[in-house]
């Protein structure tokens, strides 16, 4: 059985790259790790640590690309990509497509009705993501 091929996912100035669960040889390229329930959505503090780390990576080092796994590159990563999608502003429909268009089978039923009912709070819009912004 082959590992699904990993896919990069651009939207608003952020870039994640979807991949399958790293090796020894690439674990240290990894900075964190959350681990929850596989097909599950996740736990209210790893939403919070992924949010605060997307946007903290994304002012810090503009244009980079965050690399995120799971075992399989489904479920959990995208999950937590929709959820930086959502709160950048795309509707929970409009991110699933996106994902989707790249990773088919990125969600289960669980999951989708996860995103269908979150709430964002805008933690990642524009807005709240420039801090040093100014108009002229």
């Amino acid at each position: 059985m082959s590992c699904p091929a990993s896919v990069e996912i651009t939207f608003a100035r952020m870039r994640f790259l979807i991949t399958q669960n790293p090796t020894n040889s690439t674990i240290s390229k990894f900075i964190e790790d959350w681990s929850f329930e596989d097909g599950a959505p996740p736990p209210n503090q790893i939403v919070d640590d992924w949010l605060n780390l997307v946007k903290a990576k994304f002012q810090e080092e503009p244009g980079c690309c965050i690399a995120i796994h799971c075992a399989a590159g489904l479920g959990r990563a995208p999950v937590l990509v929709a959820l930086a999608l959502i709160e950048s502003g795309m509707k929970y429909e409009d991110a699933v497509q996106f994902i989707t268009q790249k990773k088919r089978g990125a969600f289960n039923s669980k999951q989708l009705l996860y995103l269908e009912k979150y709430r964002p709070k805008m933690r990642l819009h524009r807005k709240n993501v420039c801090s040093h912004c100014c108009v002229q």
